[in-house]
């Protein structure tokens, strides 16, 4: 079975008890949260060593430096991707950031 896994931040989350599994048609994808974005290096690194993960792929909430560390854990092991936003779409994800921030108090919704 195929696994790739999908890595967003969602604060006050636990990466293993808040994750969620789709096993459908041979393949697994795994929907993982992680509080904040220094986790997730160490969560990506984790899901390829212990889950099987053949793909990581990163919300685009995450910086280009929050991707590069991810890419630096994984090594050439697997591909990381990171989701990016359309010009069009620009405007629109920075006032969901700017809401999320403002509902969390500071953290970051990716």
């Amino acid at each position: 079975m195929a696994t790739w896994a999908y890595i967003y931040e969602h604060p006050a989350t636990d990466p293993v008890a808040d994750a969620a599994a789709v096993d459908r048609g041979g393949q697994r994808t795994l929907l993982v949260p992680v509080p904040a974005a220094a986790a997730a290096p160490g969560v990506a690194r984790r899901l390829v060593d212990e889950e099987g993960a053949a793909l990581i792929e990163l919300c685009g909430g995450f910086t280009l430096a929050d991707a590069a560390r991810v890419v630096e854990a994984v090594g050439d092991r697997v591909p990381v991707g990171h989701v990016a936003f359309s010009a069009e779409a620009v405007r629109g994800a920075a006032a969901y950031g700017a809401a999320a921030e403002a509902d969390t108090g500071g953290g970051t919704a990716g």
